[in-house]
């Protein structure tokens, strides 16, 4: 059976349910396979459905679940919520593909992981007999705030409250988190970044005043720390990349590169673990936007924070702490805890830490790292509808264009695979500015004025906004943070009596 072993610590070690329903190591570190054993071919994924695939590839990582629990977890995610049978479609553009990760119930890639992970938690749950109410902690950059809440929302045994920076997410973005419905939900502004709201939800697990308002209370989370919401990414690697051969795009065997626009580097770990498990990944392309932390490093070997914030039409990666980066730097140590303590130590007390070039060496065989200024972001918006009539947003705009800065520096042709994140709609000012040159400060006016020029219908969840009440309003100083989080730890525990 696989065992899951903290980033700080390899004698804290638990299994893949465990690790679920905990979330976060209680030393701080980042729970990660120990060894993956496995191997699939993806000759054994090809002509298979979306849950077909997703049920053999989380069968392998999460091998604590019987068949038949994640049968049910899986055909419980993905459902009609989805616009398309197909979960993630494909789409080929002269640059290569977009892998289309937009198509659930919150328009965004957060929604593939985020369905399953509330079915996931609660089979780990009746595992361990769990009478605790299992209060979920989430920061939020944009997207995994409304794909968490929706995937909660009104699921026995559990709670969920979202922390967003109150400036720096899209309008439509706040307005998806803020009508949630559901009586176990909470949703709290925090006047500061995304890193702080990081800060807060990591910092809670420890935090003496937190901890002792745990009646009947344990604390996990539905951010990508957790293996639970970070697991299920994998499976779009391996679908996309059936497609490709399904269609003799490529051979089966054949390498591809993924390039993935990133923030807190979950998504694109998932691509590694995807290449661990067999899929021929070539490269892997980090794409940032103007909070290039992560080029940087991958350039460099330094990680620094001592840089300037930038607010962005990417808002979702608007980041500089990068959570998952800790598990790449565990596994390309060779596990080595006192390492990955040290860094993580480094960071936080003088906001940089130097990773040895040999540890560098092995993680540059598969990461390479580009930044697109907003500029380009626009441009590469506008161009690729002008010349394709293909509609995206900033995200993934970021993405196409590190792809042909890639492509120009390197010269290397392998078949790219581009990961769209969320639907253009979701930013639609921002979107319809590139195109257009219009000015539309009404969201929902823009969505229209958008979908005639485009073609492209606006996501009825999104269009459904317009008349939705707001829910909440609340905004917090960071310095609040414990003492908030301590009194929704009580105010659940006193609903759960």
């Amino acid at each position: 059976m696989n065992r899951y072993i903290s980033s700080r610590n390899r004698n804290d070690i638990v299994t893949a349910h465990q690790a679920i329903i905990t979330g976060l190591s209680k030393d701080g570190g980042l729970y990660t396979i120990e060894k993956i054993t496995a191997h699939i071919d993806p000759s054994e994924v090809l002509h298979l459905s979306y849950q077909q695939t997703a049920e053999k590839i989380l069968s392998a990582m999460l091998d604590d679940f019987t068949d038949e629990e994640m049968h049910a977890c899986v055909t419980g995610a993905y459902d009609k919520k989805f616009d398309t049978p197909e979960i993630v479609p494909l789409k080929q553009i002269k640059d290569g593909w977009l892998m289309e990760l937009w198509h659930g119930p919150t328009c965004a890639f957060k929604d593939i992981a985020l369905t399953i992970l509330p079915h996931l938690l609660t089979a780990s749950i009746r595992k361990d007999d769990k009478k605790e109410i299992i209060s979920i902690l989430t920061a939020t950059s944009g997207d995994t705030g409304k794909a968490a809440l929706e995937g909660f929302k009104d699921v026995p045994g559990t709670a969920i409250t979202v922390f967003y920076p109150e400036v720096g997410v899209s309008s439509i973005q706040k307005k998806q988190m803020a009508t949630t419905r559901g009586k176990n939900v909470d949703v709290i502004a925090v006047k500061g970044n995304f890193d702080d709201c990081q800060r807060m939800v990591k910092q809670a697990t420890s935090d003496p005043l937190v901890l002792a308002s745990l009646d009947d209370v344990s604390i996990s989370s539905a951010n990508s720390i957790n293996v639970g919401r970070l697991m299920p990414q994998i499976v779009y690697y391996y679908t996309s990349y059936a497609k490709l051969v399904e269609s003799s795009a490529v051979a089966c065997g054949d390498p591809v590169n993924f390039v993935v626009p990133t923030g807190n580097f979950g998504d694109i770990l998932a691509g590694y673990f995807a290449k661990m498990l067999g899929l021929p990944v070539n490269r892997l392309i980090c794409a940032s936007n103007t909070n290039n932390v992560l080029t940087d490093f991958l350039n460099t070997g330094v990680y620094s924070t001592h840089r300037d914030f930038t607010p962005t039409i990417s808002p979702s990666m608007d980041i500089l702490i990068s959570s998952n980066l800790e598990r790449l730097l565990f596994m390309a140590s060779g596990y080595d805890d006192a390492f990955v303590s040290e860094m993580m130590l480094n960071l936080q007390e003088k906001g940089s830490y130097t990773v040895p070039e040999d540890i560098m060496a092995k993680i540059r065989e598969t990461f390479c790292g580009y930044w697109t200024d907003e500029d380009t972001c626009r441009n590469t918006i506008h161009d690729l509808f002008e010349s394709e009539h293909v509609l995206i947003d900033p995200h993934t705009a970021v993405a196409l264009a590190a792809k042909k800065k890639y492509t120009s520096e390197t010269g290397d042709e392998t078949p790219s695979i581009i990961l769209s994140t969320a639907s253009p709609y979701k930013f639609t000012h921002d979107v319809l500015a590139c195109i257009d040159d219009e000015n539309i400060t009404d969201d929902f006016v823009a969505m229209e004025r958008l979908q005639q020029l485009s073609g492209v219908k606006v996501p009825p969840s999104l269009a459904a906004l317009k008349d939705m009440p707001v829910r909440f309003t609340r905004s917090i100083e960071i310095s609040d943070g414990m003492q908030v989080i301590a009194e929704r730890m009580k105010e659940i525990g006193n609903v759960h009596d």
